[in-house]
C-alpha cells in the first residue's frame, strides 16, 4: 500500500501525513473548505503530497485517514471508502460534538457508529492516544524500554495488523483492543486517556483493564 487519503487537515491529519511522507507513502489530504485552501500545507510537505476533495481523497487512498469528529448524520464518502480499511482518529467530546445518546448509555461506541455509517469499510480506531504534534517527534525504535504504545481496536483482523505495522515505522507499540466495541476502555475519561502521553505498553495494557463501565455496559 502506497497511498493514503487523510479526510481531515488539521492537526491530526498534518502529523500523520508528515510522518507518513517520511517512510515513503503518498498522501491525498483533503478538508471541508475545498483543496485550493490546502496549499500552503500541501507546499511544505512536498510532491509526495496533493489536496483534493474528500470523495477525491478517499479515492485515491488504499487505505484511509479519517480525522474528523463523528456527525451523527454521516458526511464521510461512503461509495469511495468502499472495500478499504478506514483509520478513525476520532474521540467523542461531549463540549464539541454534544450529547449522542447511544455514546452516552453505554450501548455502543463512537467508532462502532462510524463503522455503521461505512459498512462497506473496515473501521479501526488509531491514533486517538496521542497530542497530534507526538506523532512525529515521540517515536523510538523497536526495545527501547521507554517506547511509548497506542491503543488500536477493530472488528477486522487485518485493519489491525495494518495500523499495528504502521504504528512500529512511526516508531510506537501496539495494544489490541479489540473489537470495536471494547474501545469504550480507551474513551475519554478513562485511565488509558488520561495517561495517554507517557504509557509502555505494559502500562497501556493495566488502564484499559482498569476502565470503569459507562451506562449500560
Amino acid at each position: 500500500m502506497k497511498t493514503i487519503g487523510i479526510i481531515g487537515a488539521g492537526e491530526v491529519g498534518g502529523q500523520i501525513a508528515r510522518a507518513a511522507l517520511a517512510i515513503g507513502y503518498d498522501v491525498v489530504l483533503a478538508n471541508s473548505r475545498g483543496p485550493e485552501t490546502l496549499a500552503d500545507l500541501v507546499a511544505e510537505l512536498g510532491p509526495s503530497a496533493r489536496a483534493a476533495h474528500a470523495a477525491d481523497a478517499a479515492r485515491a487512498g488504499d487505505f484511509a485517514v479519517v480525522a474528523v469528529p463523528l456527525k451523527v448524520v454521516n458526511d464521510m464518502p461512503v461509495a469511495e471508502l468502499a472495500g478499504k480499511i478506514v483509520l478513525d482518529t476520532n474521540n467523542y467530546m461531549i463540549w464539541r460534538d454534544g450529547h449522542i445518546d447511544v455514546i452516552d448509555s453505554g450501548e455502543k461506541t463512537v467508532h462502532e457508529l462510524r463503522q455503521e455509517q461505512l459498512p462497506t469499510s473496515r473501521v479501526v480506531q488509531a491514533f486517538t492516544h496521542i497530542q497530534a504534534p507526538r506523532i512525529t517527534t515521540a517515536g523510538r525504535p523497536p526495545g527501547d524500554p521507554g517506547r511509548l504504545a497506542l491503543p488500536v481496536s477493530s472488528d477486522h483482523p487485518e485493519a489491525v495488523e495494518l495500523v499495528a505495522r504502521l504504528y512500529d515505522r512511526f516508531g510506537f507499540d501496539t495494544v489490541d483492543n479489540s473489537p470495536l466495541s471494547e474501545s469504550w476502555r480507551s474513551a475519554p475519561g478513562q485511565p488509558a486517556w488520561t495517561e495517554a502521553p507517557r504509557q509502555t505498553r505494559g502500562e497501556l495494557m493495566a488502564n484499559l483493564g482498569r476502565a470503569r463501565p459507562v451506562g449500560r455496559r
